[in-house]
């Protein structure tokens, strides 16, 4: 009896742990899964009824609660066990089916609660998420939507109470550990935040460069809390200098005071800024507010250079802040993000008065030292206007202009500037554009390039190519100074040398839309392949090697002024990079024009020199050899010149090697068909090498 009630026992926990498992599969989030669960429940019911009815036995059912039979039987005081897991089963039924429609409900909710909080209606947005939670108790993303509302609001502990029941949602959920790090941050938690930052990276590796970034915010701020302790003990314990900068910042703050008594005022209180503690104090009695939002001062500041008096006014600001600056990161951040500063810094950039630029020069110059100053720069500061601004300093002294553009290029090499760059070039693109139709002879050269340089530079990203190249105005600059250096090479070396690379890479824009300007740019290059500079000869070839391949008309008038010549010596005198873009310039023209193959063949008879480039490590030189020693092959009596030569062996090895790229292949291929046609000796040659399975193989490229 004691075995039959232990099998009993061992069954209906094994049934239990059953329907447990069909319990959390039915509530699965996989529609998948729960369809499967909910079939295997129905089995599991049809096959307890049969076994009810074989043995005279009919439990009903409802909801949760069992009701016995109404025959009376010996064991009406037991509880089939069978049955009890079959009402388990139903019932998880109907949770699911609930659970689904609330899902329904409690996406709706989320939704309803992100309009809110786009909007800025953060406590709308907590009510909705919240109702959201009251449906589905498990949606993680509620909570951590509901977090991000707190943190809006400062409600820093519920924002860390929500992350927390997130990460028992799922526990590698990484917004919640964003949310929560930065509310134990802004709770003064340093080593909390740290830990939810790095457990970040733990959970995705990929998040670094975010994860650096948020480490160092925390030891920003742990910084900046130290440095404000010990100030303030400084200034409890009456220390002088403390003492009076509190008292200086209280004294600027009378209003109505003459222009001049608050200049007077704030040098006296630059000349205090000697260390971080009184840095600190003058953050943390509110100097950068009392300054920028001061009625006599604002009004200086609109009207700088108007006056002499307000001048001095304006100078006296910018050396302060330079001063409370300085080795002080939150200094920085505070003085940036202030959303007036934004705005005021780059007019003061381009104030007339050159004292006010020239400082507002040197307080950006010394913000961008560090990549935390400038991420700030570009995050927090007019971006348009700070740009024209700079380029404007193309008109001053060597320093300022050097120095104006030294710091633009340190900017441009921040990942951000580049984003925003492209976002917003339509509305600094004719600031660009005005720089380069300036007079070289009266700019300074070595900031001149610098511009121009960065306008290359950027200019290798296809999405701001593309816009670059749309512009007539832009376009029509550049080929003006070309003109313009063209007139004097030597003297405009370096400004010519750098035009051309922004050119270069504009003629990336394939195929170039614009012909006339196209070929405009071709008949200067030509003109500057009479220099003697190997720098202008190797970069007019490299822009020609690329307007020649978008119009027969640009590679007819190009041949008349003989560059199938000026490419032949490039060939046999020129480095690698020249090679390069010559025999490309040879490819496009043989390519196109029969004369080209003729005059190829006559100032290389043997083809000593596409025999020669065809032994090149560069696969870009070898698949452009392959393709003019091709074309020269329908040049009567050519092929013969390569009896003597192992022609076929070397296009062999290309066609049936492992090139990168498949252009070397298919070229190959195709030169050593046209070779064996040109010349039957050549053919069989081919087969006693077997070569014509390796051509076979040449016809995938032709079919990709």
């Amino acid at each position: 009896m004691a075995d039959d009630h232990e099998k009993d026992l061992q069954k209906f926990l094994k049934n239990v742990d059953e329907i447990s498992n069909l319990i959390q599969e039915m509530n699965s989030d996989d529609p998948l899964v729960q369809q499967k669960a909910i079939l295997e429940t129905e089995k599991r019911l049809l096959f307890t009824e049969e076994v009810q009815e074989e043995d005279g036995c009919r439990t009903t059912l409802n909801k949760t609660m069992i009701s016995p039979p109404r025959a009376p039987t010996e064991n009406a005081d037991e509880i089939n066990s069978e049955a009890f897991l079959a009402s388990m089963e139903l019932d998880a039924k109907e949770r699911a089916r609930r659970r689904k429609e609330n899902k329904v409900l409690a996406d709706a909710l989320k939704e309803k609660g992100n309009e809110a909080f786009a909007r800025g209606d953060y406590k709308a947005a907590i009510v909705c998420y919240s109702e959201g939670l009251d449906k589905l108790k498990d949606m993680k993303v509620l909570y951590t939507n509901r977090a991000q509302a707190y943190l809006k609001l400062r409600d820093y502990q519920k924002a860390v109470v929500d992350c927390e029941w997130a990460l028992k949602c799922d526990e590698k959920c990484t917004k919640a550990y964003f949310h929560m790090g930065k509310a134990h941050l802004a709770l003064k938690n340093y080593s909390v935040a740290r830990e939810c930052y790095q457990k970040i990276l733990e959970i995705n590796p990929q998040l670094q460069t975010q994860v650096k970034d948020y480490l160092n915010q925390v030891n920003l701020r742990e910084k900046a809390d130290l440095q404000e302790k010990e100030a303030h003990r400084s200034l409890d314990s009456g220390k002088n200098t403390a003492v009076t900068v509190k008292n200086l910042l209280e004294t600027l703050c009378k209003p109505d005071q003459s222009p001049l008594f608050y200049a007077g005022g704030i040098e006296i209180l630059t000349e205090m800024m000697q260390d971080c503690t009184e840095r600190t104090l003058f953050r943390t009695h509110n100097g950068f507010s009392l300054i920028s939002e001061h009625k006599v001062l604002r009004r200086c500041f609109s009207t700088a250079g108007k006056d002499a008096v307000e001048e001095i006014v304006c100078v006296s600001v910018l050396r302060l802040w330079q001063a409370v600056c300085t080795g002080n990161e939150e200094n920085q951040r505070l003085l940036l993000q202030h959303p007036d500063v934004g705005r005021l810094l780059p007019s003061l950039l381009a104030a007339r008065a050159l004292t006010v630029r020239q400082q507002s020069l040197a307080l950006l110059l010394q913000l961008a030292q560090a990549d935390h100053g400038r991420g700030l720069i570009i995050s927090h500061l007019d971006g348009t206007r700070l740009l024209e601004a700079l380029v404007s300093f193309l008109d001053f002294s060597d320093k300022e202009a050097i120095s104006a553009m030294g710091l633009l290029t340190d900017l441009a090499l921040e990942e951000r500037f580049q984003v925003w760059f492209q976002a917003n070039l339509p509305g600094v693109l004719l600031a660009l554009t005005g720089v380069l139709k300036r007079d070289p002879m009266v700019t300074n050269p070595t900031a001149f390039c610098r511009c121009i340089a960065l306008m290359g530079n950027l200019s290798a990203e296809a999405a701001i190519r593309r816009q670059m190249s749309a512009s007539e105005e832009f376009r029509e600059a550049c080929l003006g100074l070309m003109a313009r250096c063209a007139e004097d090479v030597d003297l405009f070396r370096e400004v010519l040398y750098t035009l051309l690379g922004l050119v270069m890479n504009l003629c990336l824009q394939s195929p170039i839309a614009y012909e006339v300007w196209a070929l405009e740019v071709s008949r200067r290059c030509m003109f500057l392949l009479n220099s003697q500079d190997g720098g202008i000869l190797t970069r007019a070839a490299g822009v020609l090697s690329r307007t020649l391949a978008s119009s027969r008309k640009i590679v007819e008038e190009a041949l008349r002024a003989g560059v199938v010549k000026k490419m032949i010596k490039f060939l046999k005198t020129g480095g690698q990079t020249a090679s390069r873009y010559a025999i490309k310039t040879l490819a496009v023209c043989t390519n196109s024009f029969h004369e080209a193959r003729e005059e190829v063949i006559r100032l290389d008879k043997k083809l000593g020199i596409l025999m020669r480039l065809l032994g090149s490590e560069d696969e870009i030189v070898v698949g452009n050899a392959a393709l003019c020693l091709g074309n020269c092959m329908e040049v009567p009596h050519a092929a013969p010149s390569l009896l003597k030569t192992d022609i076929v062996q070397v296009l062999l090895r290309h066609a049936g090697g492992d090139a990168q790229k498949t252009a070397v292949q298919l070229n190959a291929g195709i030169a050593l068909g046209k070779l064996c046609t040109a010349e039957p000796r050549f053919a069989a040659q081919l087969r006693e090498l077997h070569g014509l399975e390796i051509l076979n193989s040449t016809m995938k490229y032709v079919a990709d």
